[in-house]
This record gives structure tokens, sequence and C-alpha cells, in this order.
């Protein structure tokens, strides 16, 4: 692995919303490894690097918003060459309740509109990625847009939030290349 994605949108309203955990992920990855993001205008995005014995991983968050998040990562992709299967990345998933996380490799985009994009500009869906649920929202809500740009309820914060730090415990089990055994732990 030599590339981590957090999926978000960079402006402060956006902090702490549903679509924007993978920036929280992201978050929690820089802080265990005491490592502090700076802005990258060549990759449009911030990014810091994560130095671990089999080479240098780099850590972005693509500062466009998240429908454009293909831009930053093909970037930085192209610029170092990295495969697909080279690259993880940690979005919010509508399709899993609060609390549920899961590995994939490879697959559609489920309608995630960071991921299409991201698909488009790599030329292929075949990237790691860490599907953190933030559930679907309530039938009365005013559609999806609005329930993924809210704050979650407190529950389902506190629930996010445990899954956020399940998945940064299997984290070096990823970076290692092991991730049957990251599913197993994890799922």
């Amino acid at each position: 692995m030599k590339l981590v994605v957090g999926l978000g949108n960079l402006e402060e309203r956006y902090d702490h919303t549903r679509h924007n955990v993978g920036f929280h992920w992201l978050d929690g990855l820089a802080n265990l490894h005491g490592l502090r993001f700076s802005d990258n205008k060549k990759f449009f995005g911030l990014t810091c690097k994560l130095s671990e014995t089999r080479g240098d991983v780099w850590l972005l968050k693509p500062g466009v918003y998240m429908n454009n998040s293909g831009r930053s990562v093909g970037a930085i992709a192209s610029f170092f060459n990295f495969s697909p299967s080279e690259i993880l990345i940690v979005h919010d998933e509508l399709d899993l309740a609060p609390g549920v996380v899961k590995i994939k490799q490879g697959g559609g985009s489920a309608g995630h509109n960071g991921l299409k994009d991201i698909i488009r500009q790599l030329g292929s869906p075949n990237f790691l990625r860490i599907r953190l649920g933030i559930g679907r929202p309530p039938s009365n809500n005013h559609g999806v847009a609005n329930y993924v740009l809210k704050k979650p309820s407190p529950e389902d914060a506190r629930l996010i939030n445990e899954s956020i730090e399940a998945s940064l415990e299997v984290f070096p089990r990823l970076l290692s290349g092991d991730i049957e055994n990251a599913k197993l732990e994890l799922h």
C-alpha cells in the first residue's frame, strides 16, 4: 500500500458530518503516528507521509468537493505511478448501519459520487476500501444529500467513532497485505 485516501469535504461546515467520516479516520491514523497534514497544491489536497519499514505511505485528504475526489487521487497516483491495487480509500457507506465497517477489494461505486469520480480518474475500481457505515436516511428525511451533509445523532456518532477505532486497529494488517485476517478480525 502506497496511498491512503480519506474522503470528505474540507470546508469547516462539513467537519462533523456523516460524509466526512473518511477524513476523521485519516485524522485518527495521522494522530496515532504523530503526523500533521499540510496543503499540497500539486495534489489538490492535504497530505502527509507515513514512513514504514516497507516504504513511505502517502495520506491524502482531497481538497476538492467529494464528487470531484478523483481529481486529487488521480493527480497523486499519476505523479507517483501508483496502481489502483496500491491505494486504500476510506469512505462513508449508506448501505451499512452506523457502527458497521467492512473492508472490500474492488467493486462498483454503489452510487457514491466520490468513488465514481475516483474510478473514472484511475480507470479502474480495483482499489481497497474501508467502508464506514452511516446508515440510510429515514423516510421522512429530505433526501440522501441532506442526510450525508448533516451531523449524525449522538448515538450514531458514538457508533461511527467506534467503527473508526476498530478499523484503525486492523490497519497494520492491511498495510502488511494481510487483508483476509484484517477482514476476519474486523467483521
